[in-house]
């Protein structure tokens, strides 16, 4: 079994540290508290999460918002993160499965490890709901994420929106990890964009390159030698998510770019809502992370009472597993595109605090929008 890898060293020092210390996006914000304790007779539901390194969203936003979802429909949520670790992640189930969880929640590091987690829980006669990410080849009864073709198709018009005018633009592609099929998806939404641009030659790819283990440090070592390489001319890039693009404009930051190449991201971190309002970012993928936690939840407590009627009643959706040939009953959300104009919509519906983006650099940018 494979386990998390070590990041790779740094070519220098300086960026070593720059990157540590600002590419990471690794603040956890302030996601609503969970109100209220489920009851001690509620039904037990397992559910894992892959690590914190990569993005502030998963203890930040996903833990709460699962716990007073899981609450709220009166079961006993028992939430672990598997902190990047394969084998870690392997005993946080196999702990779960011999707990007696009447469904297991996952959110896997990778395919490989969620599949072989998903069999051992099917062979105990446990359902699973793949969570946010989807593991090609496994057996889980059903998926709750969001359209993340759409995620990517939403990343590629954001570049083409700040790209409009600029033909033959140059643009680098930083993507997740190979190993997660999200990932994939994002980048085929981002194709169904910016290939036919790439093809007609309004825009031109410089280099597309996928970072393991969605390693914010990699990403920002890699796109520094990708700038270099191409001599500093560089004009976008697409960024997977919020922490790849923190790094990235670390890099930017230093080459004396930044707020002159427009970057992606994902997740609506308060990192990456900074970035935006600070003119560093332009956009990123705001995905309603309680309405997430919500679906699982209410699919949970119907799979948790056996009926699975009221479980497809739920998860109306398909998505393709193509790996395994099959289509896996699902909960797709969907995306929204967030560029500083609409940043306010974040804060309006609760998601993140506006004192954990209203700082001392972006408060005059704050008051000028309306975000208090």
């Amino acid at each position: 079994m494979r386990t998390r890898r070590t990041a790779v060293a740094f070519a220098g020092l300086g960026l070593a540290l720059t990157l540590a210390a600002c590419g990471q996006n690794a603040a956890a914000p302030s996601a609503p508290a969970p109100t209220g304790s489920a009851p001690a007779t509620g039904a037990k539901v397992g559910v894992i999460l892959p690590e914190t390194d990569s993005s502030a969203r998963w203890e930040g936003f996903d833990k709460p918002l699962l716990t007073k979802a899981m609450a709220a429909e009166g079961l006993q949520a028992d939430i672990q993160n598997a902190q990047g670790d394969e084998q870690k992640f392997t005993t946080l189930a196999d702990g779960m499965i011999s707990s007696g969880v009447k469904v297991l929640v996952i959110a896997s590091i990778n395919s490989e490890s969620g599949a072989a987690v998903a069999a051992k829980a099917k062979a105990q006669g446990i359902p699973v709901i793949d969570y946010d990410r989807l593991n090609l080849g496994g057996t889980s009864d059903y998926y709750v994420s969001f359209n993340n073709v759409k995620v990517g198709e939403l990343q590629g018009e954001g570049m083409k929106q700040a790209l409009a005018g600029k033909a033959g633009a140059g643009v680098v592609q930083i993507e997740g990890a190979p190993t997660d099929n999200n990932a994939t998806l994002f980048a085929q939404g981002q194709d169904n964009i910016l290939k036919p641009l790439f093809d007609a030659g309004t825009l031109t790819l410089v280099q597309r390159q996928a970072i393991e283990d969605w390693d914010n440090q990699i990403g920002g070592t890699t796109f520094e030698q990708i700038l270099t390489a191409n001599q500093g001319k560089v004009q976008g890039v697409v960024a997977a998510n919020d922490g790849l693009a923190g790094a990235i404009i670390t890099v930017l930051t230093k080459n004396g770019l930044n707020g002159q190449v427009p970057v992606t991201g994902q997740d609506a971190t308060p990192d990456g809502l900074q970035a935006i309002l600070r003119g560093d970012q332009y956009m990123t993928v705001d995905k309603p992370i309680d309405q997430e936690a919500g679906a699982t939840a209410k699919l949970a407590a119907a799979l948790a009472k056996g009926d699975k009627a009221a479980a497809d009643a739920i998860a109306t959706a398909t998505e393709k597993d193509p790996k395994g040939n099959r289509d896996v009953k699902s909960v797709l959300l969907t995306p929204v595109l967030i560029t500083k104009d609409n940043v306010k919509s974040v804060v309006d519906r609760g998601a993140v605090p506006a004192k954990d983006i209203c700082v001392s650099a972006t408060q005059a940018v704050c008051d000028q929008l309306g975000i208090k």
